[in-house]
């Protein structure tokens, strides 16, 4: 019977050697190879680097090719005031023309238009920069506390399978004692609900562990099964400071930045809504040839006819009156305007308020931390007393229960405390623009 177990408890630290040991590095950077929102972020970048040319702005002419050819059937019949004339009949005459042209306009000035268009796609190029800035923070961000979750659930795993270990004593020896007459059998009951109690809450906690795994899978982009441990340990960076966070947010948040981004380009849509009234000069020029060929029909007609071209000119335009559209499309870029400038302080404000709470979260956490790791220690060393008093019967089951409840509460608050304290930690990095660092 000895063997069979001995090979069971083998091939199990086997398995679990066998487990991927993903690292927190690691996931980082297997979540900025997959990502699909950082891919689209990246596209989106080629797609404004692409955009940011000077023929989109405007600047250079456009050249168009045409070519056409065009056939008819016709009749006619000519009838001569003069009787001395015959009458003239003709039916399926086939004649043809045709013609080729190249022709070319280049703006020479539109108010400035085209360079101030330049300036904008320049602008819209830097904002999908920012965008992916901001993506790759959220995504390391989201997998950062995703694998945290993943050590917080493991954590109390590992606490409830130590307090389910002590009830497991508790029910051998309630049970032993029941069995020589030396306990009741209310004790040996209750130690039975009570590990059952605990095994059930076991189950449920190796629920949410096997939860938080396919969540950092999904969030990966790899199978959701794929099975992995992680490092058990929660590293704190104690010594952040407000001051230093808030000057590096209001320096380099992306979304910060991306306000003060779109308030230059409402500054652009207005100058382009005012360059719109002063007067656009284009210079022309173009080649064409055009040919003609007539079947027989009217006497005398010409039989074929052939014409080559070349033109070339400037001409001039400018919007006199378009029912004051014009007008109300400056007044609305201004008011586009306002509200960039409300929508940037608008979120400096938020940005501002969120660092203060988060960092006075983030503090008061390291500061439970504190509190329950000398919780925990003291509730460590009553269930060892509580539990050898129970063993020669100088306490009771209830008190032994109560001690157990105690001590696994408190390692479970301290590692509530550790987590919060890790995410409120995220949160500010995130904040601050410090999490690429």
């Amino acid at each position: 019977m000895k063997l069979p177990l001995i090979l069971s408890f083998f091939l199990l630290i086997f398995n679990v050697n066998a487990q991927e040991i993903l690292s927190y590095e690691e996931a980082i950077k297997i979540s900025l190879e997959n990502t699909y929102s950082i891919k689209i972020a990246r596209s989106n970048q080629k797609i404004a680097e692409n955009n940011n040319t000077p023929g989109n702005a405007g600047m250079l002419p456009t050249v168009t090719g045409n070519i056409n050819k065009n056939y008819s059937i016709n009749g006619l019949t000519i009838q001569p005031f003069d009787a001395t004339f015959p009458t003239i009949e003709r039916s399926n005459v086939k004649n043809n023309n045709g013609g080729t042209g190249i022709n070319a306009v280049w703006t020479l000035y539109d108010g400035l238009g085209m360079f101030i268009a330049r300036d904008r796609l320049r602008e819209l190029q830097k904002t999908t920069v920012t965008q992916l800035e901001s993506t790759l923070e959220n995504s390391i961000a989201q997998v950062s506390i995703a694998y945290y979750d993943i050590i917080r659930q493991s954590r109390r795993v590992k606490n409830l399978k130590q307090g389910l270990d002590i009830s497991n004593d508790r029910l051998k020896l309630s049970r032993d004692r029941y069995e020589v007459g030396q306990g009741s059998k209310v004790d040996f009951l209750s130690a039975q609900v009570d590990f059952n109690e605990d095994r059930a809450a076991l189950i449920a906690q190796e629920q949410a562990l096997e939860s938080s795994k396919i969540n950092i899978n999904s969030l990966l982009i790899r199978d959701l099964q794929t099975e992995f441990n992680t490092l058990d340990t929660i590293v704190f960076d104690k010594n952040l400071s407000l001051e230093i966070l808030r000057a590096a947010t209001l320096k380099q948040n992306p979304a910060l930045i991306l306000a003060e981004q779109n308030k230059r380009l409402a500054e652009f849509d207005l100058k382009l809504q005012k360059a719109a009234q002063y007067p656009q000069i284009d210079l022309l020029t173009g080649y064409n040839y055009n040919s003609n060929n007539t079947g027989v029909g009217q006497p005398q007609a010409t039989k074929s006819l052939q014409s080559f071209a070349f033109n070339y000119g400037l001409r001039a335009s400018i919007n006199i009156f378009d029912g004051y559209n014009q007008k109300q499309r400056i007044k609305n870029a201004k008011i586009g305007q306002e509200i960039a400038n409300y929508q940037e302080g608008d979120l400096r404000n938020q940005l501002n308020t969120a660092l203060e709470r988060t960092f006075l979260s983030y503090k008061n956490s390291l500061e439970l931390i504190k509190l329950e790791t000398e919780n925990y220690k003291i509730a460590s060393q009553n269930i060892d007393i509580a539990f050898e008093r129970y063993k020669v019967g100088n306490s009771t089951a209830y008190e032994l229960r109560e001690v157990q409840r105690n001590a696994v509460a408190a390692e479970t608050r301290l590692i509530e405390s550790e987590f919060n304290a890790k995410i409120t930690e995220i949160e500010l990095l995130r904040l601050s623009s410090k999490i690429l660092d």
